[in-house]
């Protein structure tokens, strides 16, 4: 049984839609917590819809918080319990972007994957399982889980950027030659790669640039 995730939505700037952005935030945040960045890039997506769902699992002892699955060394749980809530979150999320291809008539190759963190974990893990391939996917600070997995269970190999700060002490800068490498020995053509010097956990102008020119680039824009 899926959960029907609630999503922020911003509608594009010229009042016709003909490309989706879908931003998948952190542990610990929620959908607003990307939103923010529709404003800067809408001006350059002007035709772009932009929608942010929260993840589907409220944080113990974090009220504002949400995840889309626990994460053992961050929260305690158990191996078992960070996998049956990933699967949970992935089904949710399939059923997500399935909905949002109805509702706001678009087809694959017109959405974006925008991950952070936790989101770009998602990104990276459901949209090569998906039968239909997206324009894209920008993956922010994150991590490629399973990457042993991959090669046997992608149905498609959409583009990928990958972006990381230098200075990340959550999750770290080496996660990005990891998946990149991982990806390539998956068959993946079109892998990109960004590190924004001197940043955090976060995400600089710089890194938003580049994600911007890619997301112009693979909507045909």
């Amino acid at each position: 049984m899926t959960r029907v995730l609630t999503a922020g939505r911003k509608e594009p700037l010229s009042g016709d839609i003909r490309s989706v952005v879908v931003f998948l935030h952190g542990y610990g945040a929620n959908g607003a917590d990307l939103m923010g960045l529709a404003d800067p890039l809408s001006e350059h997506l002007p035709d772009t819809l932009f929608l942010a769902p929260d993840a589907p699992e409220s944080i113990p002892g974090m009220p504002m918080g949400l995840q889309w699955f626990p994460i053992p060394w961050i929260d305690g749980s158990s191996e078992e319990e960070s996998e049956r809530g990933m699967m949970a979150a992935v089904d949710d999320l399939n059923a997500f972007l399935d909905a949002v291809m109805v509702d706001e008539d678009v087809l694959p190759e017109q959405v974006v994957l925008f991950g952070f963190s936790q989101g770009t974990m998602m990104a990276l893990h459901v949209a090569p399982r998906r039968e239909d391939e997206v324009a894209g996917i920008v993956a922010f600070s994150g991590r490629l889980l399973s990457p042993e997995l991959l090669k046997d269970e992608a149905l498609c190999k959409p583009p990928v950027l990958l972006v990381h700060g230098d200075q990340d002490d959550v999750v770290p800068v080496q996660s990005l030659p990891e998946a990149a490498e991982a990806l390539q020995n998956a068959g993946f053509t079109d892998v990109y790669a960004h590190i924004m010097k001197g940043t955090a956990h976060g995400i600089a102008p710089d890194g938003l640039s580049v994600a911007l020119a890619f997301m112009r680039d693979k909507l045909g824009l």
